[in-house]
């Protein structure tokens, strides 16, 4: 009986409870909607700012590529004028040759009068003239002579003249094109001041990028927009395929043009060898000596250089998987290397190739992307910052040393340099198969 009151009294305790249980798993339920709603809010918040960052981003890529594209005008604008300098000099050198040699026309001519007023003086002034006027054998050869004597001085005097006005157009002529050098002179400066303006505001909108969040991920971590990520790796796949038909062609002409060089060689030889047992050794010992030297050619070009330098300037940033960026401070991936130095320096292609694209990015600027096929290996190299638009397009087949454009400093960049990439394989958004360009340089 005690055990069975027990029983129900134990029984009956939690419903005596439950109410309060009840409540207490209430609150907590509505504690616990309580941070769902604060983390949902603090979500919204972070996507807000998230989708505020990309707007700012896209605005500043916006501005920089708007940027570009004059410091592009301005500075075609100076080439422009720069030529024209150069043949404004050139058209004052031609005149002032010119005018040298109408001068030295002019000194003989002065020369030969002082030597003829010389001789009028010795001999007495006009009497010669008299003299001969005074000779004339009748009236009608008088006239002959009083004609000649006018026409002589009237020749003389015209020269003279002539002399004179060419050489007063020449003056004027060269006094225009000095005013004009002048001009252009003073529109050469503006333009460089106008590119330093532009630089300067480009600098602007770098350290307005610098400030933004996940500014190492974006443009100055060479990271391209999705969308045109997605079109360089289409346009890669295209370039890819002609790269390979082109290299077989090249091939199968190599060996066409090997196996007639081949039947050339073995023809002669069969001569040789009928004209007699001598010619035939001396035909063999050559031969040998020919293979021997293309053998050796061969060893010594298989040095590991694939790829010649792209352009004719210093580095001034190596590859790097972990560089600390100049600009974020943080570490990232340099992806290549960066060549850099004043003035018009080309950029050509570093082996032979076809190009994928040729075109502007917000990161890269003006850039070529090639495709190249190596002794049966894929390879990618990539040439960016551009000054202008590229000199080559997509889908073109080009050789090494070929020009692709001239060193600048469009897209992400904040000074005149190449950034080169190599890639062992495809180039890809996430640079995976970069590797350190100096492997396999000279």
């Amino acid at each position: 009986m005690a055990v069975l009151t027990i029983s129900l009294v134990l029984t009956g305790l939690p419903t005596s409870f439950n109410p309060v249980s009840a409540e207490s798993n209430e609150e907590k339920l509505e504690e616990n909607k309580q941070k769902q709603s604060e983390i949902e809010q603090e979500k919204q918040k972070k996507q807000k700012e998230i989708e505020e960052l990309r707007e700012s981003q896209e605005k500043v890529n916006a501005e920089i590529e708007r940027l570009d594209k004059q410091v592009m005008e301005a500075m075609n604008k100076i080439e422009t004028k720069e030529n024209e300098i150069a043949q404004t000099k050139e058209n004052i050198e031609q005149l002032k040759s010119e005018i040298a040699e109408l001068e030295k026309r002019i000194a003989e001519r002065d020369e030969l009068l002082k030597d003829r007023v010389k001789s009028m003086y010795q001999n007495g002034g006009a009497v010669d003239y008299l003299d001969v006027l005074m000779g004339a054998e009748s009236f009608g050869n008088f006239l002959e002579r009083v004609m000649s004597l006018n026409t002589i001085a009237e020749k003389d005097k015209e020269i003279l003249e002539q002399h004179k006005a060419d050489k007063e157009a020449v003056e004027s002529k060269k006094a225009e094109v000095e005013e004009e050098l002048a001009s252009l002179e003073e529109k050469l400066n503006e333009l460089e001041s106008l590119k330093q303006k532009l630089d300067s505001k480009k600098q602007k909108k770098s350290s307005l990028m610098s400030s933004l969040a996940k500014k190492e991920e974006n443009a100055h971590n060479h990271v391209m927009e999705i969308e045109e990520e997605q079109e360089t790796l289409a346009a890669q796949e295209a370039a890819i395929q002609k790269e390979i038909e082109r290299q077989r062609k090249a091939e199968e002409e190599a060996r066409k043009k090997a196996a007639a060089e081949k039947a050339a060689r073995e023809k002669a030889a069969a001569e040789k060898a009928s004209a007699s047992k001598s010619s035939s050794s001396s035909s063999s010992n050559s031969s040998s000596s020919a293979s021997a030297s293309t053998s050796s050619s061969q060893s010594s070009s298989n040095s590991g250089a694939l790829f010649s330098w792209p352009a004719n300037a210093s580095t001034s940033s190596e590859y790097n998987p972990n560089r600390i960026h100049p600009i974020t401070g943080k570490r990232s991936l340099h992806s290549g290397i960066d060549l850099s130095g004043g003035g018009t320096i080309p950029i050509r292609a570093a082996a032979d190739g076809t190009v994928i694209r040729a075109n502007y990015s917000s990161s890269y600027g003006n850039v070529v992307f090639i495709t190249h096929q190596i002794n049966g290996q894929t390879f990618t190299t990539v040439y960016a910052h551009m000054r202008s638009t590229p000199a080559v397009s997509a889908g073109q087949s080009i050789s090494e040393g070929d020009f692709l454009g001239n060193m600048g400093s469009t897209g992400a960049s904040t000074g005149q340099h190449l950034h080169f990439e190599i890639h062992e394989g495809s180039w890809n958004g996430s640079r995976s198969n970069s590797v350190n360009p100096r492997k396999y340089l000279p």
